[in-house]
């Protein structure tokens, strides 16, 4: 799943002491003026970072590994080289603060929790939640907007519960914020950014309290008191120097169950790196210490080595398999089901691009269903040298970046909805150990391709968005910036969740002339009785008609923002994470400063009485 790669693409405009760039050129030039591989953030967006986080990544964050081969020195000119000079002044890191920092949380009412607002992982709020109606939602207006400080993206998916939202910042700070004003409760620093959604619920243990689970980018998982902030315990739970964590851990029944990235497709890019031997994987954790009480690998053989490739490296495998998004729970059945991505090197595995069932008592794989056979790819595979280690298959890339939704349909019968990268949704039968129901093309799919990160149904219709993103200017080793196609990808479908049949299409949105605009729509669905939401790389939030597709409300977000926390923050393109509909509110991340999307750092908050 390249997209969520977080590697930084460096302007040649900069200005800065020679030497800075000079080691630029000869370190960082050959990957980072080269976007259209790397999937690397615009040169804008790296305006909006500090020297600091940027040597944070050079020496133990995303490029730790690049970072390596420099001295301490050299690390931090690059830094000073590409960062912004400033950070928050004292007035700035304390401005939005609620009145009463300390005000008693409870976990009760109307609430988004975790990635799909459930175990099912639908993203769908019924009325009794959403509180809006399809009459409402055309006369939203912006209430307030937050900034995510020294950051260019709005990338994690916000969470409500008990009047407070919970969010990360790509900044490496996670908020608790009023869910009415964005006045702010606490935030907590994390050594790595963190990307998941946040769980929210009541722990009982020694004391019973609310706690909020989360992951970072090291393979951390936190236990956090979610009225203080207060850190209850935090587990590391894989040693591969490439894990992660990206997808929101779900809680049932006192467990927390955490799935594992295995993030090796950037570092391939080098041929001398040794590819690839990091895997995918699910963790249950007890949910108050932390401790693990179950480990199980998507791919159960473990990786040796292979062949060596062009230059001398040696060869790894299998590996791959990650599992990129939020598990789902079957409460009834007892098992968790995940989607996996590709294999990074050969040989391929049955257990990539496949949902997963597992056994939440002892973590057993139950049953494997595969939707796309022989995947194997990494970033090498794109032009030049970085071509060395790219596996034989050399593809497709069509990871499962998406949760699995599950739903009861009116007839009584279950099915498990898929979104792929291949441009297909799928349903499978989960108590027919996941036989494939239907298949349905609405894309054409690819590396950025296809369904990217989530679809949305409430139980008689799935609503899919199409990437599709394309690009027509990217050229190695120039620096021209990244160009995207305005006039491909997007799209909107309502497909019948029995059988997977087209009920209507929403053409894709038209850029006109506006510079820097693809109508892809890469980032998660979210409907609520009689709307569906869908935001777009064109940095607009809109709402569809569920019965006809019509668009009934459209927002731009690609403008400055006035924020409750004092700071001017920028809309720009959404990917990743969706709207969350509670309580008369909608709450739209927007920022996402990646292959040649606009960056941007903002959450913004829509209700009908507006401001």
């Amino acid at each position: 799943m390249l997209r969520i790669l977080t590697v930084f693409l460096i302007p040649a405009a900069f200005a800065a002491e020679p030497d800075g760039a000079t080691l630029y050129k000869a370190h960082c030039a050959a990957c980072h003026d080269n976007p259209a591989e790397s999937h690397a953030p615009a040169p804008a967006a790296l305006r909006l970072m500090t020297p600091d986080n940027i040597l944070r990544a050079l020496e133990s964050g995303t490029m730790k590994e690049q970072g390596a081969t420099l001295a301490p020195a050299e690390r931090r000119t690059i830094a000073e080289f590409l960062g912004k000079a400033s950070g928050l002044t004292a007035a700035q890191a304390g401005a939005g603060m609620c009145a009463d920092p300390k005000a008693r949380f409870t976990p009760d009412g109307p609430s988004w929790d975790g990635w799909g607002a459930g175990l099912a992982n639908t993203r769908y709020e019924p009325e009794s939640v959403a509180r809006l109606s399809a009459r409402d939602v055309p006369n939203l207006k912006l209430k307030w907007a937050f900034a995510f400080p020294n950051t260019f993206a709005s990338n994690a998916q916000p969470v409500i519960v008990g009047g407070r939202i919970f969010v990360a910042g790509a900044n490496r700070r996670v908020y608790a914020l009023d869910a009415k004003t964005g006045c702010q409760y606490w935030s907590m620093e994390t050594p790595a950014p963190v990307r998941t959604a946040i769980t929210v619920t009541t722990v009982k243990g020694e004391v019973t309290r609310a706690v909020a689970f989360f992951g970072d980018r090291r393979a951390t998982v936190y236990g956090v008191d979610a009225s203080s902030g207060e850190l209850l315990w935090k587990t590391h739970i894989d040693e591969h120097p490439h894990a992660a964590i990206v997808g929101a851990p779900a809680y049932f029944e006192n467990r927390v169950y955490v799935p594992l990235v295995a993030a090796e497709e950037g570092p391939a890019m080098n041929p001398k790196y040794e590819c690839c031997s990091a895997r995918g994987g699910l963790i249950a954790l007890d949910a108050a210490t932390g401790k693990q009480i179950w480990k199980t690998y998507t791919i159960s053989e473990t990786p040796h080595p292979t062949t060596k490739n062009p230059v001398g490296a040696q060869m790894w495998g299998p590996s791959g398999a990650s599992i990129w998004s939020a598990p789902t729970v079957d409460a009834e059945k007892h098992l968790i089901y995940a989607g996996t991505g590709d294999n990074f090197s050969s040989p391929p595995t049955n257990t990539s691009d496949a949902i997963l069932a597992f056994d939440m008592n002892t973590g057993k794989i139950v049953w494997s269903t595969q939707l796309t056979a022989g995947d194997a790819f990494n970033m090498g595979c794109g032009q030049g040298p970085s071509r060395a280690s790219c596996p034989e298959e050399n593809g497709p890339d069509f990871d499962i970046g998406a949760s699995p939704i599950l739903v009861k349909l009116a007839s009584g019968k279950r099915v498990l909805l898929v979104s792929q990268k291949s441009g297909i949704a799928h349903g499978l039968d989960p108590d027919n150990n996941g036989k494939i129901l239907w298949q349905t093309r609405v894309g054409k799919g690819g590396t950025l391709g296809g369904i990217q990160w989530g679809s949305a149904s409430d139980g008689k219709n799935m609503y899919v968005a199409v990437s599709d993103i394309s690009f027509l200017q990217a050229v190695i080793g120039t620096g021209k910036p990244l160009v995207v196609d305005p006039k491909a990808g997007g799209g909107l479908f309502a497909l019948d969740a029995a059988t997977g049949k087209k009920m209507w299409s929403a053409p894709p949105p038209e850029c006109g002339d506006r510079p820097h605009c693809s109508p892809a729509q890469s980032a998660a669905v979210t409907a609520i009785p009689g709307v569906v939401f869908s935001g777009s790389v064109d940095a607009r939030i809109r709402a569809y008609s569920s019965k006809d597709g019509k668009v009934i409300w459209d927002f731009d977000t690609a403008r400055d923002f006035q924020t409750v926390n004092g700071l001017t923050a920028k809309g720009g393109s959404m990917d990743g994470p969706g709207p969350a509909v509670v309580d008369g509110m909608v709450y739209v991340p927007s920022g996402y400063g990646s292959w040649g999307g606009l960056p941007g750092n903002v959450l913004l908050a829509f209700s009908v009485d507006g401001k």
